[in-house]
């Protein structure tokens, strides 16, 4: 009798632990899959709750890179990361995970983070460019124009019509002078797309360097044209005329990139540059003092304009 009590109980207990295996899956897929509905119909917010809420009952790795996408999306980088750091212990040879991880990082602007990521994306997969890019990208972020160069140019030879590496490349060689060599980039970049405004600025840049200011004003004007609101063409031409001594031109030119954006602090910045050599200096603290309020990190580089132009305005809150 004691061995069939005893039997009887454990059946009971198994059918009992089977049961509720069964509903806590029945469970996890109810959440998963009303997740993955919310966010095709754009609920974000409710998708979140249902992926947290499967998660809490079963630690799926497809789930979590739902959910950390999503994150993404909504700009809790944070979080995203933390799912991200738990997948690749979970699966620590998905490539793509180190790739998003790296991603996540450079919006974070940890940079050693995001080094350390595409390191672990290569180690799985050696011949992957991005992840060379990202490694680039990395090195740039960490001011080693010699590494990022270097790795750049490993993920051009595994992809040749690698456009952003190739303009971050161009990016780097014009910083270190190299002008040669980054139109070599910039003419590879323009021959795949004549249009590509990133690549039109950097011509102009090096014209600029090489004293062929006509064509420079030429590349930035154009982007202008092809752009209204590519705001780094405004900039690029405005302090070429400021260098020009051309300051009507400049002042107007700004007048229409503020009119087209009122919170570009860059161009209240130049504007206010502008005006001072131009003899208006009350107009040009006014300037400073809407780019400051746009930009409070901004104030040390102000207040070296100032220094720089041999005027200390001493009405500008926050400088000197």
């Amino acid at each position: 009798m004691p061995n069939f009590f005893k039997s009887f109980f454990s059946r009971k207990s198994e059918t009992s632990e089977s049961e509720k295996q069964k509903n806590n899956q029945k469970n996890f897929e109810i959440f998963k899959y009303d997740g993955l509905r919310a966010q095709r119909m754009g609920r974000a917010d409710y998708a979140v709750k249902c992926f947290t809420e499967a998660l809490a009952i079963e630690e799926d790795f497809e789930t979590m890179g739902y959910l950390s996408q999503l994150y993404i999306q909504m700009g809790e980088t944070e979080k995203a990361r933390i799912l991200l750091e738990k997948m690749a212990v979970i699966e620590p040879d998905m490539t793509n995970t180190f790739l998003t991880l790296a991603n996540v990082c450079y919006v974070q602007e940890d940079y050693k983070a995001m080094e350390e990521a595409a390191n672990k994306a290569i180690a799985i997969e050696e011949g992957n460019a991005v992840a060379h890019f990202l490694l680039g990208k990395a090195c740039k972020g960490q001011d080693d124009d010699l590494m990022t160069i270097a790795h750049l140019t490993k993920a051009i030879s595994l992809k040749d019509d690698f456009i952003e590496a190739r303009l971050m490349r161009a990016q780097a060689l014009v910083k270190m002078h190299q002008y040669k060599e980054a139109m070599e980039d910039i003419d590879a970049v323009l021959a795949q797309n004549q249009e590509e405004e990133t690549a039109i600025l950097l011509r102009g840049k090096v014209e600029e360097s090489n004293q062929q200011q006509e064509e420079a004003e030429a590349d930035y004007k154009q982007v202008t044209e092809i752009n209204p609101f590519n705001e780094q063409a405004y900039l690029y031409l405005g302090q070429l005329f400021i260098n020009q001594k051309k300051l009507s031109e400049a002042i107007s030119l700004f007048d229409e990139a503020i009119e087209l954006n009122p919170n570009f602090a860059e161009a209240y910045k130049e504007r206010g540059r502008a005006k001072l050599l131009n003899g208006d200096k009350d107009g040009s603290v006014e300037d400073m003092k809407k780019s400051l309020e746009l930009n409070p990190k901004d104030g040390s580089s102000l207040n070296g304009e100032f220094k720089n132009l041999g005027t200390k305005p001493e009405t500008l809150p926050g400088i000197f």
